[in-house]
């Protein structure tokens, strides 16, 4: 694993010279497009050199990438953050090229900005989500790390490091920790496995630590038991020896659009907003379902009737499985499929139940003999679902949401657990893009408590695309 400044100088660079290669490309492109290869234009009566006029659009636009950090190496491999910098300063270079046009009445060739424009941001964003993905594949083989030190009590510690440990793309690797205020005997974290490096509250205990490590970046979790002044001079400290500081608070599961930061008297105090599915936010959920529900069903209405010739062949018994499902507010539904198993498959159940391979709640079985030769292929593409989209235009089911559950399994829901039932069921949702059938009962009801508690229809939207290549995958799907 190389040190901090070899890969994040080489990193900046590469990103350096694919931007300038996305810029020129674009640039010159559209020049080429609007012009043809003549090295001058001319616009109502006056002479525009185009030439001149691309060469300073690229340098600007290159540099403006730089100014707005978007090389910056704590925002690669992860989060949003910096196609937002790529695309705010693409769209400040030419509102700002529009406005200079305007005050100086120069006639700036339309059809050449709306393609430079769209061109340029389309393969700036492209070219880092190739980067990005290339990164991600480094960092699984434990390249291209920040190295980090954890500082905060025992079960903050071991919570935070086994959450990083399992985002690597997130680029922090916990290689040791520093646990104020515990026992001195302590050589190693119980659940986490890292090295204790001290005890001690004051800082220039804890910079030796971090030294000593050869920290890159260093957490303050929840549980740290140090004075306001002590956390300000390792903050001046870290900043002279080019060391992140990272606070990380005990706030799990809450979207970065939830989390709001507001000086008081000098404190960044953090402002979680409760999101609330009513309104507006409603009427948009449902349109959007509708919208989207009408335009599937056209397309695929072919493929439907095919399929269900095909399940009417297979095997005896009706087209379509219809079952009793638990919607939002405890509401009951039929819910629609198309039929995968034999027609006895309910009676079978019980004989199967201790064989089962799902995560204690849901039955599972990944070679049940009750499913139908074509009921397989269905299921392993998710094909059995597609008639659900006539429930999600009934308005039983929303596009994007929680699995929709069982009647017998809402009866062995904690009270924690019900507020998956404060939304509609998703045809789709963080279930079904995060590994399907392979997640624990745990991991289901943390995803689905997610989606309820940070919903948005741009998550929606991602969701979604995730979905498709979910399903070409076919990955957890049984």
């Amino acid at each position: 694993m190389g040190t901090l400044s070899d890969w994040r100088g080489k990193t900046s660079r590469i990103i350096g010279i694919v931007d300038a290669f996305v810029v020129v490309w674009s640039v010159c492109g559209a020049y080429v497009i609007r012009f043809g290869l003549e090295p001058s234009f001319v616009v109502s009566g006056q002479e525009a050199n185009y030439v001149w006029l691309s060469a300073a659009l690229c340098l600007l636009w290159w540099f403006m990438l730089g100014a707005w950090n978007s090389r910056q190496s704590r925002i690669l491999g992860a989060g949003p953050d910096e196609y937002k910098r790529v695309a705010a300063a693409s769209l400040w270079l030419f509102g700002l090229v529009a406005i200079v046009s305007y005050v100086l009445r120069i006639e700036t060739a339309r059809g050449y900005v709306g393609i430079a424009l769209p061109v340029g941001l389309g393969g700036l964003l492209l070219a880092r989500w190739l980067l990005r993905q290339h990164l991600s594949v480094d960092r699984q083989r434990g390249a291209r790390m920040n190295r980090l030190m954890i500082v905060g009590g025992n079960s903050a510690v071991a919570h935070l490091a086994s959450t990083l440990t399992g985002a690597l793309h997130a680029g922090y690797f916990p290689v040791a920790c520093y646990v104020p205020g515990a026992e001195p005997g302590l050589q190693i974290e119980p659940v986490s496995g890292l090295p204790v490096l001290g005890h001690g509250t004051d800082a220039d205990s804890i910079m030796s630590a971090i030294v000593s490590c050869q920290a890159d970046a260093v957490a303050f979790s929840a549980g740290v038991q140090l004075h306001p002044q002590t956390l300000r001079r390792l903050g001046w400290d870290l900043a002279s020896r080019n060391v992140s500081l990272i606070m990380a608070p005990a706030l799990t599961d809450i979207a970065g659009p939830r989390i709001h930061t507001q000086q008081v008297a000098g404190l960044p105090l953090i402002h979680v907003t409760t999101p609330t599915l009513e309104g507006g936010q409603r009427v948009a959920k449902r349109l959007f379902d509708i919208v989207a529900s009408v335009a599937m069903i056209a397309p695929l209405a072919p493929l439907i009737v095919v399929l269900a010739v095909l399940v009417k062949l297979d095997s005896n018994g009706p087209v379509l499985f219809r079952q009793d499902r638990v919607g939002m507010e405890g509401s009951h539904f039929t819910m629609l499929k198309f039929r995968s198993m034999s027609v006895d498959a309910e009676e079978r159940l019980e004989e199967l139940r201790e064989s089962s391979d799902g995560n204690g709640v849901l039955f599972k079985l990944k070679n049940d003999p009750r499913i139908t030769r074509v009921g397989r292929v269905l299921r392993k593409y998710s094909l059995d679902e597609l008639p659900q989209l006539f429930n999600i235009l009934g308005g039983s089911m929303s596009l994007v949401g929680p699995r929709p559950p069982l009647p017998v399994e809402v009866q062995a829901y904690e009270h924690d657990v019900r507020r998956r039932l404060l939304v509609k069921p998703g045809l789709t949702g963080l279930w079904q893009v995060s590994g399907r059938s392979n997640l624990s009962w745990q991991d289901s009801v943390r995803l689905d408590l997610y989606y309820v508690e940070n919903w948005s229809l741009a998550g929606d939207l991602v969701i979604i695309l995730r979905t498709v290549r979910a399903v070409f995958h076919g990955t957890g799907a049984y």
